[in-house]
């Protein structure tokens, strides 16, 4: 079948001759794909080869945000059925493991996850997957809103963490995908404001169409002020961290209150120095985020009842025939992407 592969560093192409290998086990789903969702992960192994210690060696299939539709079922599976419309959650741990016993199953350390070498990710035609990690779809969420659930969740983790309560602020260092879903997010949690700060205009034109969120661009804006005005010179409640910047990791606990909340999602490039008096004086509770675990369904109804609208984020869909030129666009950094979309359906 055909796949988008990347076949080493800065070259990807579409194979035709693609085979998965995997057989249809009593406990999974046979599911073609209609719709995946391009990430920073995809476009960083793109042009960089490798993130951290996970190193390109060989062809990958990229992929890893995808919805789709069941073909087949396994003899044990009730709960789904064929031609349901479904999301997929890229993740596969142990199902014996401590982690996952414990409810943590992000955090098992042999958990495979798509498109992370040396794993293919799921921007084929088919794929076999476990039923417990595929969720059905109501009527009123499109593929592509489902292919969107991926990095919705990683904001819904987040929020989680945060244990915020109605009428919090929140600050977003951040306007990328996943901190423009997290102050969605923040929102959808019980915030009534949400400050999200970065330094490129067209990226916070498309989180300041939001209501209740206010855009703060770093290199001219006062944000101090900005904090100052909503919380009364407080600080706010939650500030999240997704853009992974030195300099922000650094200040991060400059416009918390104090006994306020730091969540730390985005990953830095390089190890920041770190303000630990800034924290003590504070007692700042931090909290981490590595993907997330058990989001899915609640990112599934949040989007459902339009709590949180995620169609706007969505900048272009490209067919999977145009998939290298999807790549390409989301890796040039177009002003005002969010989210780049490859439209599986026709093959």
């Amino acid at each position: 079948m055909k796949a988008v592969t990347l076949l080493e560093k800065g070259k990807i192409a579409i194979v035709d001759d693609y085979e998965h290998g995997k057989t249809l086990g009593d406990n999974d789903v046979e599911i073609k794909i209609m719709a995946c969702g391009v990430c920073g992960s995809d476009v960083h192994y793109y042009t960089h080869g490798r993130i951290g210690p996970y190193v390109v060696e060989k062809p990958m299939v990229l992929g890893h945000e995808a919805s789709g539709v069941i073909t087949k079922v396994g003899k044990n599976v009730t709960h789904l059925s064929v031609g349901d419309r479904v999301c997929i959650e890229p993740g596969i741990p142990r199902f014996d493991s401590p982690e996952t016993l414990a409810g943590c199953y992000n955090l098992d350390p042999e958990l495979t996850f798509f498109a992370t070498p040396p794993i293919d990710g799921c921007l084929c035609e088919t794929i076999v997957h476990p039923a417990a990690f595929t969720f059905k779809l109501p009527e009123e969420v499109s593929y592509y809103e489902g292919a969107m659930v991926e990095p919705v969740a990683i904001g819904m983790q987040s929020a989680t963490k945060a244990g915020i309560k109605p009428g919090d602020i929140a600050l977003v260092y951040g306007a990328g995908t996943i901190g423009i879903v997290t102050a969605l997010c923040a929102l959808a949690g019980g915030c009534s404001d949400v400050i999200i700060v970065d330094m490129i205009d067209s990226k916070l034109e498309v989180a300041g169409s939001y209501k209740n969120i206010h855009t703060i661009n770093a290199k001219r804006d006062d944000l101090k002020a900005k904090v100052n005005d909503l919380t009364n010179g407080q600080g706010v409640d939650v500030v999240f961290e997704c853009c992974g910047a030195a300099p922000v990791v650094t200040h991060i606990c400059e416009h918390v209150k104090a006994a306020g909340t730091v969540v730390l999602t985005g990953i830095p490039l390089d190890l920041p120095p770190f303000d630990i008096c800034a924290a003590q004086a504070k007692e700042v509770t931090f909290k981490t985020v590595f993907r997330y675990a058990n989001m899915y369904p609640r990112t599934i109804r949040l989007i459902r009842s339009g709590s949180l609208d995620i169609k706007r984020l969505i900048s272009k869909v490209y067919d999977m025939s145009d998939a290298v030129a999807a790549f390409d666009r989301a890796a040039s950094g177009t002003a005002g992407d969010v989210k780049i979309m490859i439209d599986c359906s026709k093959n």
